[in-house]
């Protein structure tokens, strides 16, 4: 195991000093083909860089990144959100379930927790604090809310995820639905709470006229998640052709209906969404190339034997995948923990009987929690350079959220039905 052990030491010591995480994939990789592989054709090497990136099923990604760049700058983000306020926002803690809900929605039509983060924050936050939450608690539940992107579909690294392990993304996107909607239970908990705890009173309900109108106003955005997800869950699209759709619908909508986009906007928006792309990509091939020579050199075939020689089953393994991940989570982003850990993971857990679903949503949920652990979850700075906030007050506020992500995680982990009843009921 010389391979794995030089692998993780020149990744650990790229990252430490500095290094673009394309490098701390990439060096790797080219040093074990250098030192053990010698004699390995260096078009071999091009052909797993080139060609593991050339899938039909990655296409979805720079669909699903432009679509949520065009509808964080333009209306459907605002009135996705005002709707939901409209139907929850006279409760006591109102606007904490208008987060979470608005979040849960943005995130149904974007599949990025950073660019829902940048959505929601500047629209709920002044009013949050307005309603009387805490700065704290307000920060958090932001910054929380915003994993629940990565988990309602349509989620990029579920698609990432599939790719890499051949699991079927309709039926990740199905699962991650549950879980989603789980983590979104735990911290409606933790606002109900809050606002009993903050003294913060009911507002008026709007009238049934109010909510109509709000419900007009939310029609066109509302159709979006509506086309992606219908269109998916009933075998109509593909996840890639759904992808492609929301752009068109975006663009529509934007500038026909809306009149907020114009052919500038467009241009940079359409900019930002290819720098975005590129750095994904140039990660995805980088990785692809440290997972081939992983594979290779049968590296899960050894974590397997070694987990059988010392007894250990499934819930041993799973309680492993989940301290590696959560500690990954801490210092690396998470599309490169997804290609450094998931290739000698997830045979492991074919192998030990996990449903590559139910693995898939553990591997996702642990991943969410890393973009909000300190010291370098991605979302804390987003937040921070979103709002004008210290890092530090924002890292304050997500501790409890962290507990409470954690605890459900190890409900995920330990009860799967709860990942693998609705894509039964969706597929069989």
């Amino acid at each position: 195991m010389i391979l794995l052990f030089l692998v993780i030491a020149a990744a650990a010591l790229l990252l430490v000093l500095g290094f673009e995480m394309f490098l701390v994939l990439g060096v790797p990789a080219l040093m074990v083909k250098e030192f053990f592989y010698g004699n390995l054709p260096d078009p071999v090497v091009v052909q797993k860089v080139l060609g593991g990136i050339n899938h039909t099923t990655l296409l979805a990604i720079p669909f699903f990144i432009l679509a949520a760049e065009l509808m964080g700058q333009g209306q459907i983000a605002r009135r996705l959100t005002g709707f939901v306020k409209a139907l929850v926002g006279h409760t006591r803690g109102g606007m904490g379930y208008t987060t979470i809900g608005g979040s849960m929605a943005f995130g149904s039509v974007s599949g990025s927790a950073p660019a829902t983060v940048a959505a929601m924050a500047r629209m709920v936050y002044p009013e949050m604090r307005a309603a009387g939450f805490r700065e704290r608690f307000s920060l958090g539940l932001i910054v929380s809310s915003a994993e629940t992107a990565l988990l309602i579909p349509p989620s990029i690294t579920f698609i990432i995820y599939g790719w890499m392990t051949g699991t079927s993304v309709a039926k990740l996107f199905v699962g991650g639905l549950a879980v989603g909607l789980t983590l979104g239970l735990a911290f409606a908990i933790m606002v109900a709470v809050e606002a009993r705890m903050s003294g913060i009173e009911r507002g008026m309900p709007l009238s049934w006229g109010a909510r109509l109108s709000a419900l007009r106003e939310a029609g066109w955005a509302l159709g979006m998640p509506v086309i992606i997800l219908g269109g998916i869950y009933s075998g109509y699209f593909t996840p890639t052709e759904a992808a492609a759709v929301s752009v068109v619908y975006a663009i529509f909508v934007e500038a026909f209906v809306f009149r907020e986009l114009t052919l500038g906007k467009l241009f940079a928006v359409t900019e930002r969404a290819a720098v975005s792309t590129s750095i994904i990509f140039i990660l995805l091939a980088m990785g692809g190339l440290l997972s081939y020579f992983i594979t290779l050199a049968q590296v899960p075939g050894f974590i397997t034997s070694f987990l059988e020689s010392v007894n250990a089953g499934p819930i041993f393994f799973l309680v492993v995948v989940n301290v590696t991940f959560l500690i990954a989570g801490m210092f690396i982003d998470p599309n490169s923990a997804l290609l450094i850990l998931v290739p000698p993971l997830y045979p492991v857990a074919v192998a030990l009987g996990i449903d590559p679903v139910h693995f898939g949503m553990i591997v996702t949920l642990n991943i969410s929690i890393g973009m909000i652990t300190p010291p370098f979850g991605l979302d804390l700075f987003v937040a921070s350079s979103t709002l004008s906030k210290p890092v530090l007050s924002i890292v304050s506020g997500v501790w409890s959220f962290i507990a409470a992500n954690i605890a459900v995680l190890l409900i995920i982990t330990y009860v799967p039905g709860i990942s693998t009843f609705l894509p039964w009921l969706v597929f069989g």
